[in-house]
């Protein structure tokens, strides 16, 4: 009676003892799934605009605290350094406005290389010149499929718009894309990293202006003193080439940077 009794017990004891290891067990792994989800979800979706405050007799512009921090802890480019006067121009292109030609002309004229922001669109409707672009040495970059805000985006829409059109340009013209600018300069902490999963690099700008609505174009002086008299050691320049007045007036913004004393480099020359 005395066995059956310990061996009850003994029985008794063994299944709490197992069910409390099953416990402590599912806490562990609920702690685990809870801890992966905040990794996840802790960044910031917040939509920010990027902009800067431009600086006087050449001086670096302000990028802003919060741009500044962002950028630099994801590894993208907006300014090079303050010592070196190089200039890195870029140009945004989401369709062609019948003047991207006369651009890779005066570059080409002038021996410059230059990187340009394309969009499905653009690939599906100008790809002779995304093709001259390339045979040219210039850097062809991603600016997405669809050119929407991304922050308002998940990470699967994100990878979308990236990645399908990096598809695109591999498959029709062998290239492979490196570098990104978010559509409208808009991006919060959440695109950010979901762009450099992607293997990408975030590049925005310290100079840009008015220059994107074809009905409203400055005039070839305007142009010219806006963009020389902004010129900054580091320089990434953004242009629309969709502007009639930035297609006329490069020739004469180039010479006019040259003869400052800088020197226009590709972005793969960046020097931080």
């Amino acid at each position: 009676m005395k066995s059956k009794k310990r061996i009850i017990l003994s029985t008794f004891c063994a299944i709490v003892l197992m069910l409390f290891s099953i416990a402590i067990a599912n806490n562990n792994l609920s702690n685990n799934v809870t801890v992966q989800t905040n990794a996840n979800t802790s960044l910031s979706t917040s939509k920010i605009e990027w902009g800067i405050k431009r600086g006087n007799n050449h001086e670096q512009p302000d990028l802003g605290k919060k741009n500044k921090e962002l950028i630099e802890k994801y590894n993208g480019l907006a300014m090079g350094n303050a010592n070196d006067k190089y200039v890195y121009l870029t140009f945004d292109l989401g369709y062609e406005a019948g003047y991207t030609n006369s651009i890779l002309d005066t570059l080409k004229a002038n021996d410059v290389k230059a990187t340009f922001f394309i969009t499905a669109h653009y690939v599906n409707t100008a790809s002779d010149i995304v093709q001259r672009m390339i045979d040219e040495g210039h850097i062809v970059g991603n600016h997405t499929v669809n050119h929407k805000s991304m922050p308002n985006l998940t990470d699967e829409q994100i990878k979308e718009e990236l990645m399908n059109l990096h598809t695109a340009v591999f498959q029709k013209f062998n290239y492979e894309m490196t570098y990104m600018r978010p559509p409208k300069g808009e991006y919060s902490e959440k695109s950010l990293n979901a762009t450099i999963q992607l293997g990408y690099v975030p590049v925005m700008w310290s100079f840009a202006y008015a220059d994107w609505d074809e009905n409203n174009q400055p005039s070839n002086q305007e142009g010219i003193n806006k963009i020389v008299e902004n010129t900054h050691n580091g320089e990434i320049m953004l242009l629309h080439a969709t502007s009639k007045t930035n297609m006329e007036i490069l020739d004469t913004v180039i010479k006019d940077i040259k003869n400052m004393g800088y020197e226009f480099r590709s972005l793969n020359e960046f020097a931080k």
